[in-house]
This record gives structure tokens, C-alpha cells and sequence, in this order.
């Protein structure tokens, strides 16, 4: 494949909204890359990263649930040179709209007013429901309950084979298992109920852990690995940001979290807007309420810390003392809210509206939505707090 920036993406870059190029790399020990999952909505994570990457912030750990872990095997399995074209190579595959080229084809200037708007996105909605979305899923034919019980065939209505071959062309898993970025991904065990990491630093990572953390149901089949079977990780928490910023707690981490559901919302007035509130609510995994338990967490063991040294050193022996010492620790942390912000006319179907139109829509967004947080140069220093945890978020601390 060509290794020439698609052209919308670079008419993005030449536009009145310029990149701010960071010069010296952020005083962190770990940049950390938290990708929420989303379905189509994804493409808005892919905008982000593009912005990160041209201000030259490149992560050293990704970690995704559903779309997330497809966006993070793309950008972890690829070169730093090469990731924002591979994404933008995914995201128009699968946008590429099998329903004919009329939904393809489609301009922005074609479909003018929120309420136009609404009408094209239902129809492209369904349009992926019928027909799917190429290099990512087909409809079972036949339907489900014509197979025999217990197999793939019969526990979901889409085969989900292309993504496998679309992750084997575009992700080069043998970069992902060598390390050169810590990756993880996570699902639910099917059997058990419980959540489960896959690490490249404990697992070898294959395009099934990937597809794994996206399977959701009934839609999508389960995905066996190792002789159990898991669903899609959002089923449990739709983000790994508390496993990523408890994981390794003596390190000082800047953590860009991509979140592509808002848990804030305005209150329902009809059937649709409490299918599309429930959803929002329900996949946005209180992201907020997870950043205030890290900033408890780190409050406490900066008091444990400052506690520890009046404590007399006959003391500071036995398993109890190194159960708060291991508390106790000193390390700083940037969490950095990057949020898709619906339109008024996106409904409950957003997630699966797969037209061409509306990945523009969102990589757009996330694009701009990263500069713009650059804009705030505190974003990328150490935080001053007692606490050691400095939050920001662009609606609430940024706005323009």
C-alpha cells in the first residue's frame, strides 16, 4: 500500500487549524493511549491520534475495549510513520458501504439540516444492519436459527471472518508481540463472567484476542482462546482506564483517554432519545467517577507516604508494612479527556452507522478536538496537586 497521506486527511492538515509540534517529549515515564469502545463511532479516536501524532506524541502503552482494540492493534502493529495512513485504510474499508454507491458517494453538502441528517444516518443504519460492513462483518446466511446449536453460526447474526483477514493484512503482530509498545486489550470470559487482559507482555497477541474484545453480542460470535470462549470487553467496562492507571503505580503517567460515549446528556422526551440516553449511559463506563477513584487512590498513598516517615524504623518491618509501602506510592498522573460529542441528530443507531459520510464526520472531530487540547500546554506538565493527578477535560476546563 501506498505510504501517501490520504488526501481529505491532508487537506485536514493545511487547514486554518494547525498542529502545535511539541518539542521535548512530556516528563512522564509512560504516555498511555485509553480507547474506549464505540463501533463506528471509532473513526473519531483514529482523528485523535493523527492530531497526537503530528504534534509528535507517540505512546508507549495502547490499550483498547471493542473498536478501541481494533484502533490500538492498527497503532501498535504498524510503524509510527505508517499508523495514521493503516487507520485511515481501515476506516474507509469498512465505510466503503456495500448498499450501493449512493450512500459512498455521498457529499457533505448533499445533506443539509439536522433533520436530513437524521434521516441519512437511519438509513445508512440499516443499510449496515442488512448488508454489513466490508472487511468487518456479513450477515449470516442462512439465518441463525437454521444452525446447528452451540456453534458460531447459531449464537450470532454476523460473521465477523473479514475483520480477521482485514487485521491480518493491515496489523504486523509480530511488532506487537516484539514489544516495541505495551499493548493490552480486554474481554469478558463467556463462562465466567469475569473481565480479562490480554498483554503482549503475557500473552502472545494473534488478530483472535483483537476480535475477542469487539464481539459483542447477539451480533457478533464469541471468540475462543485457549479453550474459553469471550465477548466484547464493553460488556463489563467499556475502558481500561483504571487497569492502565493502577497497573504499574510507581510510574509517572500522561494518559490521553478517547472516550466515544458522553455520559452527561440531556434528559429524554421520546422513545428513541431513551434508547439513545440508555446506551450512552450504559457504554461510557463512568469514565469521570474511574478518574476520581485514581485521584482517591493517589491522594491516599501520598498521605500513606507522608505517614511513613515519622514511622520509627523498628517499625517498617512484616508484611503489613510492605502491604503500605507498595500503597505508599509517589507517582504522578496527567488523565487527559478526549470525548466525542454527538450531534443532535445522531440517534441510538450511531454506533452502527457505517456510512462514509459520518467516519468523516468523526475523524474530523477527533482531529480537531486534539488540537485544541494541545492548545493547553499544562495538559502535558507534571501535576503540582498534593494529590500527584491533574485532570483535564476540554468541555469542562477548555473551553473555546
Amino acid at each position: 500500500m501506498t505510504q501517501m497521506m490520504p488526501r481529505n486527511v491532508l487537506k485536514a492538515t493545511a487547514s486554518k487549524t494547525k498542529t502545535h509540534r511539541i518539542g521535548e517529549r512530556p516528563p512522564f515515564d509512560c504516555v498511555a493511549l485509553v480507547l474506549q469502545g464505540g463501533g463506528a463511532l471509532g473513526a473519531y479516536q483514529g482523528g485523535v491520534y493523527q492530531g497526537l501524532a503530528e504534534a509528535g506524541l507517540h505512546p508507549d502503552w495502547v490499550a483498547g475495549i471493542s473498536i478501541g482494540a481494533i484502533n490500538a492493534a492498527l497503532i501498535a502493529g504498524n510503524p509510527p510513520e505508517q499508523r495514521v495512513a493503516r487507520l485511515r485504510e481501515f476506516w474507509e474499508l469498512i465505510t466503503a458501504n456495500p448498499g450501493g454507491a449512493w450512500f459512498g458517494g455521498i457529499a457533505p453538502t448533499m445533506v443539509r439540516g439536522d433533520l436530513a441528517r437524521g434521516a441519512f444516518s437511519q438509513m445508512a443504519a440499516a443499510n449496515a444492519l442488512m448488508n454489513g460492513a466490508p472487511g468487518f462483518f456479513k450477515p449470516r446466511q442462512p439465518s441463525p436459527w437454521l444452525h446447528p446449536l452451540g456453534t458460531p453460526e447459531s449464537t450470532s447474526y454476523y460473521d465477523t471472518s473479514p475483520l480477521r483477514e482485514t487485521l491480518e493484512r493491515l496489523v504486523d503482530f509480530d511488532r506487537i508481540n516484539a514489544g516495541h509498545m505495551r499493548f493490552s486489550v480486554g474481554a469478558v470470559n463467556v463462562r465466567t463472567g469475569n473481565f480479562a487482559y490480554f498483554n503482549a507482555r503475557t500473552h502472545h497477541i494473534g488478530p483472535q484476542h483483537i476480535m475477542a474484545s469487539g464481539a459483542l453480542p447477539p451480533g457478533f460470535p464469541a471468540v475462543e482462546i485457549d479453550g474459553e470462549h469471550y465477548w466484547d470487553g464493553g460488556l463489563v467496562s467499556n475502558t481500561p482506564l483504571e487497569w492502565v492507571a493502577e497497573r504499574e503505580g510507581r510510574e509517572d503517567m500522561l494518559i490521553f483517554q478517547i472516550d466515544l460515549w458522553s455520559a452527561q446528556g440531556e434528559y429524554p422526551t421520546s422513545i428513541a432519545d431513551v434508547m439513545t440516553r440508555e446506551k450512552e449511559i450504559q457504554f461510557s463506563s463512568r469514565t469521570r467517577a474511574a478518574t476520581n477513584t485514581i485521584r482517591r487512590r493517589r491522594k491516599l498513598g501520598s498521605a500513606l507516604a507522608s505517614l511513613l516517615d515519622r514511622v520509627p524504623s523498628e517499625l517498617k518491618s512484616g508484611p503489613e508494612m510492605r502491604l503500605i509501602e507498595d500503597a505508599a506510592g509517589l507517582s504522578v498522573c496527567n488523565i487527559i479527556h478526549l470525548i466525542h460529542r454527538a450531534k443532535s441528530f445522531e440517534g441510538h443507531s450511531k454506533d452502527y452507522e457505517f456510512s462514509r459520510l459520518a467516519m468523516e464526520e468523526h475523524w474530523s472531530a477527533g482531529y480537531h478536538d486534539a488540537i485544541r487540547t494541545l492548545r493547553h500546554p499544562e495538559v502535558l506538565r507534571r501535576p503540582s496537586t498534593l494529590d500527584g493527578i491533574f485532570t483535564f477535560d476540554l468541555a469542562v476546563d477548555g473551553r473555546e
